[in-house]
């Protein structure tokens, strides 16, 4: 049962998936510099690949780190509750490295081309599962998914094989939690934390 049904109530999911129009999470999102760097990057791989398919906005580039829930209308004791946690972190600011491009499974003819590193970076896995465990403290769902720290660049018809790429690094200060339109390229920021630990 979905958030959006009653029991004894069937609601249609194509009617459940257009009212869960809004997807709620935490991420880490590259400054503008390196934002320009990425586009750059995908600028050249999108005519050495042949790749049809946008980039993302640069100002929707991020790297996802935990997955609240998906919302009709995200409830205000939830974002409250997701705030304080987030409010608890205390970890240094730290780099990130991406010297791989991959395409990642996807839908046919919809597979998410991203940047990944040689190696997982630590401290991002660090920060991931520090917030999991504030989050999980106030009594909202963590994700068990294996973590896979990486940023989707655009969704393409075919998949590649991994390509090396000049290293894009940068170094993350804060982390910020998302209200996402889905369908409406559109981000709300509900709150941005500092690292200073």
């Amino acid at each position: 049962m979905t958030q959006l049904t009653l029991p004894g109530i069937e609601v249609p999911q194509r009617a459940v998936a257009r009212a869960l129009s809004r997807h709620v999470f935490f991420a880490v999102m590259p400054d503008p510099e390196t934002a320009a760097r990425v586009a750059h990057t995908v600028g050249g791989l999108r005519s050495g690949l042949q790749i049809e398919a946008p980039m993302l906005l640069t100002g929707r580039l991020h790297i996802s780190l935990q997955h609240l829930s998906d919302f009709a209308r995200m409830p205000e004791g939830a974002v409250a509750d997701a705030c304080a946690a987030a409010a608890t972190i205390d970890i240094p600011p730290f780099d990130v490295s991406f010297d791989r491009v991959v395409s990642f499974e996807g839908r046919q003819g919809n597979f998410p081309l991203v940047l990944k590193g040689g190696t997982e970076p630590g401290e991002l896995t660090a920060l991931q599962q520090t917030l999991g465990r504030a989050l999980a403290r106030k009594g909202l769902r963590v994700s068990r998914r294996r973590f896979t720290p990486h940023l989707t660049l655009l969704y393409e018809k075919r998949r590649f094989g991994p390509r090396a790429i000049e290293p894009v690094t940068w170094t993350v200060h804060e982390f910020v939690l998302i209200d996402s339109w889905v369908g409406k390229t559109h981000y709300d920021i509900k709150g941005r934390w500092s690292l200073k630990g």
